[in-house]
């Protein structure tokens, strides 16, 4: 495969020929003070130099002057980013690169003054990491685009799409539209700050570590190119972040799509296609953004796809295991916003049915985790006897040797640990939550 001629990054990268002042704005105290904010409110871990998020302020009042001059003289290094694997559903590992708590201040600076400027240049069809667009906008998107009669899908996957990106090509798309020379060096030395892997350093020749603020926006900056590629050539599709769809009328028309625009990603953008994964196929055998299509009387819509509901049931066994450590009022909580998030996420689907089924299993769950931690048979007595069980059957019940599991589904315990008793302590079920959404 051949690649762009290296850029070489300098301090001094078009210095002289200026025609914006975007570092001017960038290190504005107004857009470090809104960056700073940021930081702060999106709060996660340090990096490798160990600065909470917390020690920010306290390391800015004593050393901002000196760090802003750094970034004028253009001799500001980033650090390198700590690697941090986080499991993919796959059983995969993505590798995340978190920057230091400075560097995010800066990373979060550049892309405050550059994302209205490459706003502009974006395709309607990309609705990843974008203000004022979701994911559920781009499921909507892809609902109108089957029910115009695009049935057939490009189901493209880029491998390993952040860590593989080539840098002199993204530093090229950037001097596009970039002409401060000081800003376009300040990214090329976030891209080529290396990484630290059990305390040794790693360059980074290629890629754009996922982790700070910046990653996002540079991974649009460069599939906007293949955005603008798919609009000239006519084609209707959908992409949210590395995440696209290219729909078509016909299986034929599809496969053609596919033979068509991959020499453009591999030859133009250096960009790696994973060829197993990428598949043409009917909506109704593809998974996008958690979710799946069917359709119905012509019309295009939204399951929940069986992967996010494994994926949920996962968690929640997290959470009701015994192991955990949670207490009863902390189990609640996470159990809940887990509830919420998810209900709220899925709430385009039709999925009435489905989570009236998966409220019986959580239900269940909490009674057997209950179960539990009601360990002795005087505890478990007592008990049943507080939630109305006659005194014969608690003490039957408080002695048995069934698994716990069967024990959760006995009516003895469903009628002490009812639904109303479950609602009436404050646990949110899923169907009442979907139903919240359309009332």
């Amino acid at each position: 495969m051949c690649a762009p001629a290296k850029i070489t990054e300098t301090d001094s990268t078009n210095t002289n020929k200026q025609k914006e002042g975007l570092l001017e704005q960038i290190l504005s105290a107004d857009n470090l003070n809104r960056a700073y904010k940021q930081v702060k409110r999106n709060k996660g871990a340090g990096g490798i130099d160990g600065m909470q998020v917390d020690e920010l302020l306290p390391f800015l009042e004593n050393h901002k002057d000196e760090l802003v001059k750094s970034l004028w003289d253009g001799k500001y290094r980033p650090k390198p980013v700590r690697r941090v694997e986080i499991l993919k559903e796959n059983g995969k590992m993505r590798k995340l690169g978190i920057p230091t708590v400075v560097d995010r201040l800066i990373q979060q600076a550049i892309t405050q003054v550059l994302s209205p400027i490459f706003e502009e240049q974006f395709s309607d069809s990309s609705f990843g990491f974008r203000p004022k667009r979701s994911a559920h906008d781009a499921l909507r998107r892809c609902q109108s685009h089957i029910n115009g009669g695009y049935r057939y899908v490009v189901d493209m996957d880029l491998e390993k799409y952040f860590d593989t990106v080539n840098q002199s090509k993204l530093i090229q798309i950037l001097s596009e539209t970039i002409k401060d020379g000081r800003v376009i060096s300040l990214i090329h030395k976030f891209l080529q700050s290396g990484v630290m892997v059990d305390g040794l350093f790693e360059e980074s020749p290629e890629g754009v570590p996922q982790g700070g603020p910046l990653s996002p926006l540079l991974g649009n900056i460069m599939l906007n190119e293949c955005d603008h590629e798919l609009e000239r050539r006519g084609h209707r599709f959908v992409r949210y972040a590395d995440d696209m769809m290219i729909f078509c009328k016909s299986k034929k028309a599809a496969k053609r799509t596919l033979d068509h625009i991959l020499p453009y990603i591999e030859g133009k953008l250096f960009l790696k296609v994973n060829r197993e994964k990428t598949k043409v196929a009917h909506v109704n055998y593809v998974k996008f953004l958690g979710y799946s299509f069917y359709i119905y009387k012509g019309e295009g819509r939204l399951r929940i796809h069986p992967k996010s509901i494994q994926k949920l049931k996962d968690k929640i066994r997290e959470v009701t295991a015994r192991s955990n450590g949670l207490g009863i009022e902390e189990r609640r909580t996470e159990l809940n916003q887990v509830v919420r998030g998810w209900t709220n996420y899925f709430k385009l689907a039709d999925a009435k049915n489905l989570l009236a089924r998966l409220d019986e299993w959580l239900r269940s769950r909490i009674r057997m985790v209950t179960w539990k931690r009601w360990k002795r048979v005087r505890t478990r007595f007592e008990n049943l006897k507080k939630a109305g069980i006659p005194r014969e059957q608690a003490w039957q019940w408080a002695n048995t040797r069934k698994g716990y599991w069967r024990t959760a589904h006995s009516p003895i315990l469903t009628k002490a640990l009812s639904n109303e008793r479950f609602k009436r302590i404050g646990y949110l079920s899923f169907s009442e939550c979907y139903s919240a959404k359309y009332v």
